[in-house]
């Protein structure tokens, strides 16, 4: 029974194969233009946030009574990796991670588990616990942000404005969630004064009562008649400030009215948590997330039209400033990497016209928009959108995609060279390399495996890369053994000279070359000695001389700037230091715009942004610069400013990062059960960190410890008084922060209205002793007459992980260097320092060392399958152990190539360039075996080991090369990208030296591995 012969096949079927190409390539076109398209692909964040309030407590009674609760019930969730948390006077905040192999699909499902655990133990916390409230939208990204900003207008108009254009934007098509930004709640602040309330004989409690009972929404009845139910609707409920203020609250038979004893007056919360800023002037603002599988450039286009509709209805002097414009970004960034993808074609198709000829490069020219047109179309079934990764994948796959065009075109053009006719030509190709182009595109292919299938962050991320660069390799062996036998017969034109004795490798170049093949093995222990030690020297220098790397910073303009005060810091005084570093910021040319967000880090407008939870001492800023260059230039103004002029600020400039948050880049955690012996350990660890030569803001995560008033009740006076220590409290919380009485209910808002000290006596810490409580009969006494106050410092912020005190020393790489190497030299001081630690202590690595590690540990996890399937393709086409073992040991010796370049180029060596250097090793092993194959024909067809040998590698030199060249000049445009550029340069280095290798060190290999010697003439 005849064979199936593909390229046969084609040609007796033209007409369908004319047919199959053109609506190929006109579903590619469609297919393009309906992908999706993003900056960077979509990961899921494994992260819930949980929080607590218990207003009034204390640092160490929160750890104790609510958030140590909490995390002892979530450890009984095995897919949880670890809990997070930070507590603080009256907050309790947990971050729950969830293992990076957990399927993304059943992370929703634990949500609701996690739910479940806490509600299991709600009624264990103290009563005066409000929430726990969950937050498993943490990684949602806000890619349109807008501020706006009222010049003459009052806070409450701008709000209005921004209220009704929320309304309008939630109805643009695609918009998933809009967010307010820097809103503060309304208040109604009732402010009293303690020595007016004693001097009149004045309870607090009446006073409560009063507002409460006035405002009460009770059932006033209903009348059942014959044919209706009317209902009773006495008025009197709070309906402006005006009549809070009328409320009349009675004391002993005498009536006062509210707005004479107190000051009634409409706000906003005092201090603010979170405000906004842009330009220098205070703003509101409006952040926007897109539905899932959204198109982000129609809304952009939406957006654009929405807003300015919105803008042409508002007063003049109320203006909207884009602040964050990510479909912008991702047209741009989309348009960049398609020029760097047609770049990347041009270079391929000079290479085919400069090797093969005109006519011979023009079938392997058409052969590449087949291969993409049919790639974008599996993009489109797959629903795999145009981003960063499949970007830069289709690039990678460029240089791949023309190798089995390549060897079928050239080894017809040589037939045809023989004298063969065009048909006979057109379907020897398929018979002699169809199963080897297979074999070695499958290899190649599986090489990536590990990126498809790894159970990690990064992983995830990097996902489509395995299966863009596995679409288009499976496609383009279609297209080189169905479409580019077709094309070479319709294109190809006939040899004039029909001669079988003619021998096309008899030219100088060929001569010279099969010396040196037979150099080779004649010296064969030489040679593979010198490609051993270049590849253990390779292997040296590349531990010693080539930088580690995570993932490497992104190129956008921004730059985010960190500002720390000390723990204990005001919102007010936070807010001075950034107006102060604004000003300064406003001379800078360089800077198109400025946006702070004092008291909370900003929204994630940027997938990978590590996102800063709120603190009042704390503002983040996000700078706009011009570009890319001068962003650097002013990175390094920033951070000479903030050691010059900022001293109590802590300041941080970073530039956005890809790939999975990190934060910083050097991290080591101390970790046990005594806060004290904590703190002593993590300051030995940042002595360490200090003392190397290439960190930068060392820090750690406590901060320092703040002041506290403690009060020291006499408990037997307390108790003659009849005063609890609660009753107190919740006086001390009322008068001096403020206690929410009722609510004021206006539309669809309820506005608390709440009592306290008046701001003279509210700010007056020295007066603590002066206030008046009120006694269990009545009577006022000052705080002074109950108890003793002093000062005692306490943890501002404890933070956790795991149930344990966990403090982190963290700091940057100094410009040049790298936090991995940076973790790496520190490790054996604080191992050794561990050494000395009691039992129940330890130190952690965390940071990008850390990360890198597990998603390398992810990777290896599944190497194991790599090989088994790589290896069941070797036995497949060469049947033989010896053979495939030969074949798998030519893998490695890219890494003499690698080391080469990332050393000439200063490249660092990170995840991506992993995944570039696995990879690699599938490219090298497609050459071997299209190799090897060739040999073992030889050898069947009669001819001796030696000439077969030798000719097989002559006859493969112009394939190997010409695919190889392909490949590596296609990395040029990807070379010069921040992301891609250390894979890039790794993969043209790793596969030049590799290729030269498998045409002289492989045959010495062979000749060797099975004996093979010179017959005798």
């Amino acid at each position: 029974m005849k064979k199936l012969n593909l390229s046969e096949w084609a040609l007796r079927h033209q007409s369908l194969v004319r047919y199959l190409m053109v609506m190929l390539m006109l579903a590619g076109v469609w297919a393009y233009t309906q992908l999706g398209q993003k900056e960077d692909p979509e990961f899921t964040f494994k992260a819930m946030l949980v929080q607590a309030y218990w207003p009034g407590a204390g640092t160490l009674e929160m750890e104790q009574q609510v958030t140590n609760k909490l995390e002892e019930k979530l450890q009984e969730m095995g897919e949880i990796d670890y809990v997070q948390s930070y507590t603080k006077p009256g907050e309790s905040l947990l971050l729950i991670s969830v293992r990076e192999d957990v399927p993304p699909k059943n992370v929703q499902q634990l949500w609701y588990q996690v739910r479940k655990k806490i509600g299991d133990i709600r009624a264990t916390l103290p009563a005066e616990v409000q929430g726990p409230f969950f937050n498993d939208e943490f990684g949602d990204t806000f890619g349109n942000i807008y501020a706006f900003a009222g010049d003459g207008f009052s806070y409450e108009e701008v709000r209005q404005y921004l209220e009704d254009a929320k309304r309008e934007i939630l109805r643009v098509p695609d918009v998933a969630k809009v967010s307010l930004l820097g809103v503060q709640e309304q208040r109604v602040y009732v402010d009293l004064s303690t020595a007016k309330l004693a001097s009149l004989g004045l309870d607090t409690g009446a006073i409560w009562k009063a507002l409460q009972q006035q405002n009460a929404m009770t059932p006033s009845g209903v009348f059942e008649t014959a044919s209706d139910r009317i209902w009773v609707r006495p008025t009197g409920n709070y309906a402006s400030v005006e009549a809070i203020a009328a409320t009349p609250v009675t004391v002993n038979g005498k009536t006062f009215r509210l707005g004479d004893i107190a000051s009634v007056k409409r706000g906003y919360i005092d201090p603010p948590l979170s405000t906004m800023r842009f330009n220098g002037k205070p703003v509101l603002g409006m952040a926007i997330t897109m539905k899932g599988g959204g198109d982000v450039l129609r809304l952009g286009k939406n957006l654009d039209a929405a807003m300015l509709q919105i803008q042409s209805k508002m007063p003049v002097g109320l203006e909207i400033h884009s602040v964050s414009d990510q479909p912008k970004v991702v047209k741009n960034a989309v348009g960049e990497f398609m020029r760097s993808l047609v770049e990347a074609v041009v270079i391929v198709l000079a290479v085919s016209f400069f090797s093969l000829g005109l006519r011979t490069g023009i079938v392997v020219a058409l052969s590449i928009p087949l291969v993409l047109a049919m790639t974008f179309l599996a993009m489109y079934f797959f629903n795999i959108d145009l981003q960063r990764i499949s970007l830069g994948s289709l690039i990678i796959a460029l240089g791949l995609l023309v190798d089995d065009a390549i060897i079928a075109v050239e080894m017809m053009a040589l037939k045809l060279e023989q004298g063969w006719s065009k048909f006979q030509a057109a379907t020897f190709a398929y018979t002699s390399t169809a199963f080897p182009m297979l074999t070695g595109t499958l290899i190649t292919a599986a090489t990536f495996l590990p990126v498809g299938i790894a159970k990690s962050n990064a992983g995830e991320y990097v996902f489509s890369l395995f299966a863009v660069v596995g679409i288009a390799l499976v496609l383009s062996w279609i297209v080189a053994v169905v479409f580019t036998p077709y094309l070479g017969y319709k294109l190809l034109p006939e040899n004039l000279q029909h001669h079988e004795a003619h021998d096309v490798y008899d030219k100088p170049f060929y001569r010279r070359f099969r010396q040196v093949v037979e150099w080779c093995l004649e010296r064969r222990k030489t040679v593979i000695a010198l490609t051993l030690a270049a590849f253990v020297l390779s292997l040296l220098a590349f531990k010693l001389l080539v930088a580690q790397q995570f993932f490497p910073s992104s190129n956008r303009p921004e730059l985010m700037v960190d500002m720390w005060l000390p723990r204990g810091a005001s919102h007010q005084a936070t807010e001075r230091e950034v107006e102060k570093l604004e000003a300064l910021l406003k001379r800078d040319p360089d800077i198109v715009s400025v946006t702070s967000y004092v008291g909370s880090g900003s929204p994630r407008f940027y997938l990978p942004l590590d996102q800063q939870l709120q603190h009042l001492n704390y503002a983040q800023l996000m700078l706009m610069t011009r570009d890319e260059h001068v962003r650097e230039d002013v990175k390094k103004r920033l951070e000479k400013l903030f050691d010059n002029d900022f001293p109590n600020v802590r300041g941080r400039v970073t530039r956005l990062e890809n790939g999975p948050p990190v934060g910083y880049a050097v991290q080591f955690r101390v970790m046990g059960e005594d806060h004290v012996k904590v703190r002593a350990i993590a300051a030995q660890v940042e002595a360490l960190m200090r003392a190397h030569p290439s960190t930068r803001q060392v820090n750690i995560n406590w901060g320092e410890q703040v002041k506290a008033l403690r009060i020291r009740i006499d408990q037997d006076k307390a108790r003659a008084l009849g005063l609890s220590s609660q009753q107190l409290s919740q006086q001390l919380q009322m008068l001096i922060s403020g206690a929410t009485v009722t609510s004021f209910r206006e539309g669809d808002q309820a506005i608390a209205i709440v009592a306290r000290l008046n701001p003279d006596e509210r700010k007056n810490v020295a007066g603590l002793g002066n206030l008046m409580i009120q006694t269990g009969s009545g009577r006022f006494v000052p705080v002074s007459q109950i108890g003793h106050i002093e000062y005692q410092p306490e943890e501002s912020i404890i933070w956790r992980r795991n149930r344990l005190p966990a403090i982190t020393v963290s700091a940057d790489p100094a410009e040049g260097a790298q936090g991995a190497d940076i973790s790496r030299q520190l490790l054996p001081k604080m191992q050794a320092l561990e050494q000395t630690l009691p039992l129940g202590y330890h130190i952690e690595t965390g940071g990008s060392m850390e990360s890198s590690a597990k998603s390398q540990k992810a990777i290896a996890a599944v190497a194991p399958l790599m090989l088994v399937v790589v290896v069941t393709l070797l036995m497949l086409q060469l049947h033989s152990v010896q053979r495939s073992i030969m074949v798998l040991l030519t893998a490695p010796l890219g890494m003499i190539g690698v080391t080469l370049t990332l050393i000439a180029f200063s490249a660092p060596f990170g995840f991506v360039a992993m995944l570039g250097v696995i990879a690699l090793s599938g490219m090298i092993m497609r050459n071997s075996v299209i190799l090897v194959d060739q040999i073992e024909h030889d050898i069947r067809d009669g001819i001796d080991p030696w000439h077969a040998i030798v000719g097989s590698t002559i006859r493969r030199f112009r394939p190997i090369m010409l695919t190889a060249l392909a490949a590596i000049l296609a990395m040029i445009p990807l070379s010069r990208s921040t992301f891609w550029g250390p894979m890039a340069v790794a993969i043209m280095g790793g596969l030049l030296v590799a290729t030269v290798l498998t045409l002289l060190f492989l045959p010495a290999l062979y000749a060797q591995w099975f004996k093979v010697r010179r017959p005798q003439a």
